[in-house]
């Protein structure tokens, strides 16, 4: 269940679930119910429950989950922001369903509770709260009472992640169907705690009506990756990544980008050096290669070399005139390109020219900036907001650059030109630390030199370097991460994985 709906297709998947013949007030109950088991396994039987229901469908299920709990023997008090003579359609319903008294959302007292079902707002809110709605959002954040929230918890908007004036953290989120982008958004991830994705009996045969488009980052995102070895196969097969070097000073970044390129996979690895860095380079390195490259036209030299399909650019690359020409070097030279750190920040102020190079050159290009980086790359692009949903944000950027992006951070978002979108979950704070972007980098370079399409290398790498982390532990430092590939990738399908059976 890797497709990410927004609230617009969310409630066009109800509503495709209701002509094929499942009816409103069926899904509502099944979702009341679901949240009402939730609560149950979070407290003690018997324990005091406070259900605050709002003046739509998001009530309606809360309603259903006090009916619910008070049926099983819990101490259940139920109280509306609105008037119960105001529901219309199920959840109108499901408030006559309900037999015990509707006390209003003033007179709520979320401290005296031992869990507050939040069924204020769902994911489609269309304004900041504000008054009493407001109000009760701010009494429930800081009763400091355990919060499982239906939907979305109140005031989080489903689709941006971004919080609508006030939003009680919850500690679990019940949700229905498919997950939507701003429970894996920050702050709505934090806000949403642990997700509890409940089947209502919404059939998945109404997903390719309505065509989704953003996923969460998944291993059957990416089903080609690693890719298959071939048994008669031999290193050039694999692609030939070619990782250029900053002077001395920075050149252990290149390093990183190399091992990591190998370790994914690639046949060979080639580091392009500065004469300043040469030595330096020969001596770290084994199983890659190093040749001398000064200025733009050694490493232009270097690029002729037609097996060297993929290029990694930017990891102290140095900010500049020369690298810039680099970059414009690999993209007219239609090799595979991942574009990082320095490359981009060389290009502040002009995005237009990178974006006409990108699709003049025609390769496979992954742009991987974080959030500063970003903004210094679309500064001045009327195409690419600078505020407003990351994922939205991130998806414009590829559009315009004709590139895929990946926009970095705790929820990082990979985003393609076409509109595809994938937001990653499994991201972690050990990652941050000095090398960990250029490890990232030479990851994608090392998929997309075996083929692995520009989309599903930047998804896969993603994902597979956060593994990497969480597989270390503490102490991690980024050498570390290359190291840990073998491991990640044999649990993906890694191990053994050939063309065909071996003897």
């Amino acid at each position: 269940m890797i497709e990410l709906l927004t609230t617009e297709e969310t409630a066009r998947a109800d509503r495709l679930a209701i002509e094929a013949g499942v009816p409103g007030r069926v899904l509502m109950e099944r979702a009341g119910r679901a949240v009402a088991a939730a609560a149950a396994e979070s407290v003690a039987p018997g324990a005091a429950v406070l259900v605050l229901c709002g003046p739509g469908n998001n009530g309606g299920d809360g309603f259903v989950a006090a009916r619910v709990l008070a049926g099983r023997g819990f101490d259940v008090r139920l109280c509306m922001l609105g008037d119960r003579d105001a529901l219309r359609g199920d959840a109108a319903l499901m408030a006559e369903a309900w037999d015990g008294p509707v006390e209003p959302a003033s007179r709520a007292f979320p401290e005296a509770a031992d869990l507050v079902i939040d069924a204020l707002f769902g994911a489609g809110l269309s304004r900041d709260l504000a008054g009493e709605a407001r109000l009760v959002v701010e009494r429930v954040a800081v009763s400091g009472t355990p919060v499982l929230a239906v939907d979305v918890p109140s005031g989080l908007d489903g689709d941006t992640g971004r919080v609508r004036g006030a939003a009680a953290k919850a500690f679990a989120t019940v949700t229905f169907f498919r997950k939507k982008p701003g429970h894996l958004l920050e702050p709505g991830r934090s806000l949403c705690g642990r997700l509890i994705l409940a089947d209502i009996g919404i059939p998945p045969e109404v997903l390719p009506l309505i065509g989704p488009s953003v996923f969460e980052n998944d291993p059957a995102l990416w089903p080609g990756v690693p890719p298959a070895l071939d048994p008669a196969g031999h290193k050039y097969g694999r692609g030939h990544v070619l990782v250029r070097s900053g002077d001395i000073e920075g050149c252990g970044a290149a390093r990183l980008a190399a091992r990591s390129a190998l370790r994914a996979g690639a046949g060979l690895v080639t580091v392009g050096a500065p004469s300043d860095a040469l030595v330096a380079q020969a001596a770290a390195l084994t199983a890659v290669m190093v040749r001398r490259a000064d200025g733009p036209s050694g490493f232009a030299a270097l690029l002729e070399d037609r097996r060297r399909n993929a290029v990694v650019i930017g990891p102290a690359a140095g900010v500049g005139a020369e690298t810039r020409e680099e970059v414009l070097a690999v993209l007219a030279a239609g090799k595979a390109a991942v574009l990082d750190a320095d490359a981009l920040t060389s290009f502040a102020g002009r995005a237009d020219e990178l974006a006409a190079a990108i699709r003049s050159g025609g390769g496979p290009v992954v742009v991987t900036p974080h959030e500063g980086e970003f903004t210094r790359l679309s500064k001045g692009v009327d195409a690419v907001p600078q505020q407003g949903s990351k994922l939205d944000r991130a998806r414009r950027a590829a559009a315009f650059l004709g590139g895929v992006i990946v926009l970095k951070g705790p929820d990082t978002v990979i985003a393609a030109p076409d509109g595809r979108a994938a937001i990653n979950t499994n991201g972690t704070a050990l990652l941050a630390t000095a090398g960990s972007g250029d490890v990232l980098a030479g990851l994608i370079g090392g998929l997309l030199a075996q083929g692995v399409p520009a989309f599903d290398a930047a998804c896969a790498a993603v994902h597979l370097h956060a593994e990497c982390a969480r597989a270390f532990g503490p102490g991690l430092i980024a050498e570390d991460l290359p190291e840990m590939l073998p491991r990640v990738l044999a649990r993906t399908g890694g191990a053994g994985h050939f063309t065909s059976n071996q003897p």
